[in-house]
């Protein structure tokens, strides 16, 4: 069996999908599995066991009509057996259909149903006790597969070459994570309105530092946001910017590597979380106001990655109000979710990592 799986856009997108690869693996070890993702996406997926061959999208093809329909016949040309389209967009719906494959699994969607075979019904609500952006995933392996394995979460594959050169840096620049807590601190969600308020943010910064005085702080940016971390600092303690580590990985495989030296990942929800507990490190997580925490977020009995939101503390705030409400007031609502509020449950999961 030849399967093409694919997943375009966002780099958590990308590494939650690649759950699907080892859920196949399990139930077909024999199939030779695809996956069609957005180049900026690989690091990611790089040295995973469970895919055979990735295929990239550049954006040279997203923007060219003429390098498009060749991209059409590439994938026509490989004759897949199943194509399972988890982005379900125009495009990927276009790209299912002119495969050719004889299943054809995508979300059930009333304009783009004509492209698959097997639409499939997005759950609102979880079954399996996973996140149910994980579950509504493994649910599109119904058509192929009698039993699904839900016990599988995303992994990122890293080797001992790759954490000794990032060593090699950070002794270049004279940083020591010996005898530290290092911390990764996620400062900007992938949008604002899913970026917790950076006066907020600092504030929980001063707490963890007054609490543990072996605490560091490294940032998860890119240069263009250095405003940002600028603004984040000027709301910090003295004792607290002291114990910033101002290091830059300039590429997204460097960063994941950097994330695997750390005790901890804090911070807004998004793909820098997914990477730290897909390299197995404890995260906790600030959702966006608008944003269901049960799509994204563990089980709250999960004491390695804990999850916050303001309906946790605030439920009344969220009575008969709908997700368009939410987004268009995200600002207010963030406004609400004061420091004191994530304060005890942020000292109680460093705590519990320190020990750990």
């Amino acid at each position: 069996m030849k399967i093409l799986i694919i997943q375009q856009k966002m780099i958590g997108d990308v590494l939650t999908s690649s759950i699907l690869f080892e859920a196949i693996r399990k139930e077909n070890p024999s199939a030779e599995l695809h996956y069609l993702i957005y180049s900026h996406t690989l690091p990611v997926v790089l040295n995973n066991p469970y895919i055979d061959k990735i295929i990239e999208f550049t954006p040279q093809v997203e923007k060219s009509k003429i390098k498009f329909y060749s991209f059409l016949k590439s994938i026509r040309k490989e004759n897949y057996d199943v194509v399972i389209d988890v982005y379900s967009k125009n495009a990927s719906a276009l790209i299912s259909f002119f495969s050719r494959a004889k299943i054809r699994i995508g979300k059930s969607k009333s304009y783009l149903n004509w492209a698959y075979t097997h639409p499939i019904e997005s759950r609102k609500n979880r079954n399996k006790g996973i996140p149910l952006a994980q579950e509504n995933r493994l649910k599109m392996l119904e058509p192929l597969f009698k039993d699904i394995n839900y016990d599988v979460d995303p992994k990122i594959f890293l080797n001992e070459e790759e954490r000794s050169q990032l060593k090699m840096q950070l002794t270049q620049k004279n940083i020591s994570l010996e005898n530290k807590f290092p911390v990764m601190v996620n400062i900007l969600g992938s949008s604002p309105d899913k970026t917790y308020p950076l006066p907020y943010l600092a504030q929980l910064l001063n707490t963890l530092k007054a609490e543990f005085n072996e605490i560091t702080f490294l940032f998860n940016y890119i240069p263009h946001q250095s405003k940002f971390v600028d603004e984040l600092k000027s709301h910090c303690q003295k004792q607290t910017l002291d114990s910033i580590i101002d290091f830059y990985t300039p590429s997204l495989r460097e960063f994941i590597v950097l994330t695997s030296f750390c005790k901890a990942m804090i911070g807004n929800e998004g793909g820098a979380i997914h990477m730290a507990k897909a390299v197995n490190i404890p995260s906790f997580a600030i959702f966006s106001p608008w944003i269901r925490k049960e799509t994204w977020g563990n089980n709250d009995s999960d004491k390695k990655h804990l999850n916050v939101h303001l309906k946790d503390f605030k439920p009344e705030l969220f009575s008969d109000k709908n997700r368009k409400f939410l987004r268009k007031n995200q600002q207010e609502y963030y406004s609400k979710f004061e420091p004191y509020l994530l304060e005890k449950k942020l000292v109680q999961f460093i705590q519990k990592s320190i020990k750990a």
